[in-house]
């Protein structure tokens, strides 16, 4: 799961688009009930999510394949477990706020579809963020994203193109995510017709330390494994610090100086993670 870098949605109740999901190669698809399908759609959208996903697993045996339902708190999402089955690799449940509306989920979708799943949990309201960690630590979570536009409607904030008003939230979101060892997926970039947007936001992403990010267009998918893959530049670099760095300590050094940068160890293992990304 941590190597996931892009996670594709697609509108349940666009059946069209769900077909063309894989095209674009992104590490994961998910198929949507929620946001990107209006109330009056939901019946449609089940039924057009639920023929989609025998085809999507035959032609994409390995692809994992995601189902976002309806929080468990809405009308809907006691329908939406309908969808499960055998071919999914897990569900997306958004707006998770402690680690009881996992349990509440795993026993509903395990009495309606006689079988076990794996959760994304939605992080997107205050108190999901405050409860983060024993959200992300919970038994069948194994990977959680940060919901950056519902936050900020929850908190009352403002959303601004500097992204100050998510900072704390987005890093406690990868935080927590780091301690349990799982998947953090990155906020999304509504504005699509902009790759630069994209691109800057998913490298701020990176360097908070998530492991990939939220995609809402096809055009995204490849923007988001360019900035959450290692580039030819960082292996090379990295390469290079590494065998500086093994030299100097069988002379017994424990820091160097590397291209005009105090290297010790902290920095030599940034170094070999990057070289093991590859």
């Amino acid at each position: 799961m941590t190597s996931l870098r892009s996670a594709l949605f697609g509108p349940g109740s666009r059946p069209e688009l769900l077909a063309k999901l894989a095209r674009s190669g992104p590490d994961a698809i998910i198929l949507d009930l929620e946001d990107a399908v209006p109330p009056d759609s939901k019946e449609n959208a089940r039924l057009a999510v639920t023929a989609a996903i025998p085809p999507l697993r035959t032609l994409n045996p390995t692809l994992p394949i995601y189902v976002r339902v309806n929080s468990i708190t809405t009308s809907w999402f006691t329908d939406d477990i309908q969808c499960v089955t055998e071919h999914l690799s897990g569900i997306v449940l958004p707006k998770v706020e402690s680690p009881e509306t996992i349990c509440l989920a795993r026993s509903a979708i395990e009495e309606r579809a006689g079988i076990l799943v794996n959760f994304i949990a939605g992080l997107e309201t205050v108190l999901g963020v405050v409860n983060a960690t024993s959200i992300a630590t919970s038994n069948g979570v194994i990977g959680c994203y940060f919901g950056a536009e519902d936050y900020v409607l929850d908190l009352g904030g403002i959303r601004t193109r500097e992204g100050l008003e998510v900072l704390w939230a987005r890093t406690q979101v990868a935080v927590s995510c780091r301690l349990a060892g799982i998947a953090a997926f990155d906020q999304v970039v509504t504005d699509f017709s902009s790759p630069e947007t994209f691109v800057q936001d998913a490298s701020i992403g990176r360097s908070l330390g998530f492991s990939g990010k939220l995609c809402i267009h096809p055009s995204q998918v490849p923007l988001a494994h360019s900035a959450f893959s290692a580039t030819p530049a960082e292996v090379d670099r990295a390469l290079r610090l590494i065998e500086t760095y093994a030299k100097a300590r069988t002379r017994g050094e424990g820091a160097i100086n590397f291209e005009g940068q105090m290297v010790d160890e902290p920095l030599a293992r940034q170094a070999q993670r990057i070289i093991d990304s590859v």
